[in-house]
């Protein structure tokens, strides 16, 4: 008897969680739409898409030789300076330099186009040139700060800050470049902060931030909104932007409305077609443990990732589960996902269910 009961209560809970989820839904939903629609609306983006490779034209094939020099010392000297892969193949004018190093690479690039414009190649040459690139690249990225955080009108940054802002114009995350997607950031979170009457140019301040913490290359065992927190905590920034970006991917609990501002934007600008991709081994693997996951439930019997992998369509058995068992189903999925998974946006899970009759007439 107590079973029983149990059970009754459970499915009555269950359609009453429901109609909770349904009616808060219905409620929020038309005005955060209109919010977040707004937002993309008036901000104008480029489609950014970073490479491990860069070319480099050159004007004739006498000039391979000669980058390559005698017994290929002057290739050896410039990829052990530079620790980046040079391939000079069949390919016409060109020299493919290859790296996951975005820094390095643009290094390599530099010091490639001053020596084939001087013409002198030779070890000793090239040792000159490439730390006379590392020099002039690291002014660049100070440049390049500065000069987002003007057109930005974002003041009183601190100079080591301004740098990492500069740095981050050669990394990128999920094959978006990093600084296109914290510029983008910055302007979605002020133009939402402004629809909600917050403080716009503090989320702009907290957007542009909010990935710090990809830059340094130290403490890696650290998640990177936790180490952007806490660089931005030592060199003075406010409580409330050094919580947005500690709490962009719910490391720690959010204590301030900029916040989930900084949170909701990140998602809008690494969500959208186009602004992301991944290596094609791990873009497999991901979409093949997502189905192995929903089938781990009882009464599942298809499961498909479809919209590259931004959807899960799980098929169950009509005879072994019920709707509202269903709905159980896709909401321990998500949750099941969302802390066993990493990946970009959002992933939505739709659990169909369907009864069919068939009959045979002879």
């Amino acid at each position: 008897m107590i079973e029983t009961l149990k059970e009754d209560a459970k499915s009555e809970a269950l359609v009453q969680m429901k109609d909770i989820i349904e009616e808060a839904r219905i409620t929020a939903h038309t005005e955060a739409k209109k919010i977040i629609i707004e937002t993309i609306q008036r901000t104008a983006t480029e489609h950014a898409i970073e490479n491990t490779v860069s070319v480099f034209n050159i004007e004739n094939e006498e000039i391979k030789g000669r980058i390559i020099g005698r017994e290929g010392r002057n290739i050896r000297t410039l990829e052990a300076l530079t620790g980046i892969e040079i391939i000079i193949d069949d390919s016409p004018d060109a020299i493919i330099l290859s790296g996951f190093d975005p820094v390095r690479r643009e290094i390599a690039r530099l010091s490639l186009h001053k020596l084939v414009t001087d013409g002198r190649i030779h070890p000793a040459r090239i040792e000159e040139v490439v730390a006379k690139t590392k020099k002039q690249l690291e002014q660049e990225i100070i440049e390049t700060g500065k000069r987002i955080t003007i057109d930005l009108g974002i003041h009183n940054l601190h100079h080591e800050l301004i740098r990492m802002i500069g740095k981050m114009k050669y990394r990128s995350s999920y094959g978006q470049n990093l600084l296109q997607h914290s510029i983008e950031v910055a302007k979605l979170s002020a133009t939402m902060a402004a629809e909600l009457g917050l403080n716009p140019k503090k989320a702009k301040r907290a957007g542009l931030l909010h990935d710090i913490g990809k830059v340094p290359d130290t403490e890696p065992e650290l998640p990177h909104a936790i180490l952007g927190m806490k660089t931005a905590e030592k060199f003075k920034e406010k409580p409330e932007i050094c919580n947005a970006i500690g709490a962009h991917h719910d490391e720690i609990e959010m204590n301030d409305l900029i916040s989930p501002i900084v949170q909701i934007c990140d998602s809008i600008s690494g969500a959208r077609p186009g602004a992301r991709r991944e290596v094609v081994d791990a873009y497999i693997e991901r979409l093949k443990h997502l189905e192995e996951l929903a089938l781990t439930y009882p009464g599942v019997v298809k499961t498909y990732a479809i919209q590259a992998g931004r959807e899960l369509r799980v098929i169950v058995g009509a005879d072994k589960i019920t709707d509202a068992e269903a709905n159980q189903v896709a909401f321990d999925l998500s949750r099941k996902i969302q802390s066993e998974m990493t990946y970009p946006g959002q992933i939505k899970i739709t659990v169909i269910r369907e009864t069919r009759a068939i009959s045979y007439a002879k």
